[in-house]
């Protein structure tokens, strides 16, 4: 179950969550969760909220036609399996000072004409069928299995939440002159990083993606995963603080 600093906490967003294993993680500043939804009137009510934080600046004009878009968005992401997704939305303005403030709770508001970095975030639930006790062989098995391509590059995490693999790549795609503002033939280079991260109770493994195109800061992206990957918790991070006595 995802939390943002200082908002509520996100409801399970699974299609099936009576199926699933719970999961927490601390969503940073700058991330607008996408309404993926059960039912399609909890999609529509979650659209709508969506739009009008993502723009904030706007109104019903830009709005009304964006909640659909991204309710059938929403819909194809549940279908095909993701518990949660996200958009990154973070000022390129003084990179320095905004690596910092990325791992806090304290906003950074700059305009949009500073320039913006985006990025795409999801998070998956798969089966691997396997004890709560064996996270060390199947993070092994993922390891293994990913570092046989040689454009990715894998390594091993030990997360205070227990084991997994992060893997990088770095794809570059053509562009047609019909997507391109030019009119001419380009290249688009795109970073992705995903973890694998096998749930300590069996028998899943969560999968944490983030991808960007936004590849001259790439260092400011790839701190902002590391730092959100040891906040992940199979375990209420709430309920495990220390009570006062009274």
């Amino acid at each position: 179950m995802p939390t943002a600093p200082g908002s509520t906490p996100a409801p399970h967003l699974n299609a099936s969550p009576g199926v699933l294993p719970p999961l927490w993680f601390v969503a940073p500043e700058g991330f607008f969760a996408l309404p993926i939804a059960a039912t399609p009137e909890e999609r529509t009510e979650r659209a709508r909220a969506f739009v009008r934080e993502l723009y904030s600046r706007g109104d019903a004009s830009i709005w009304e036609p964006a909640g659909p878009y991204y309710e059938a968005i929403t819909e194809m992401m549940g279908d095909a399996g993701l518990s949660y997704a996200a958009m990154g939305l973070f000022s390129a303005a003084d990179d320095a000072a905004k690596d910092d403030a990325l791992l806090t709770d304290e906003p950074v508001r700059h305009e949009p004409s500073e320039g913006v970095v985006q990025c795409a975030f999801t998070v998956g639930i798969v089966q691997t069928d396997h004890a709560g006790k064996d996270t060390d062989v199947v993070a092994q098995g993922i390891l293994a299995t990913l570092s046989g391509d040689p454009y990715n590059d894998v390594i091993w995490l030990d997360l205070p939440c227990g084991p997994g693999v992060s893997c990088i790549s770095v794809r570059e795609y053509r562009l047609n002159p019909e997507m391109t503002a030019t009119g001419e033939e380009t290249k688009l280079l795109t970073g992705q990083i995903q973890a694998y991260i096998p749930f300590p109770t069996g028998p899943y493994t969560a999968v944490f993606t983030l991808h960007t195109a936004s590849m001259e800061h790439w260092a400011s992206v790839y701190r902002l995963m590391s730092a959100l990957l040891q906040t992940v918790s199979f375990a209420d991070p709430i309920a495990a603080l220390p009570r006062e006595s009274v």
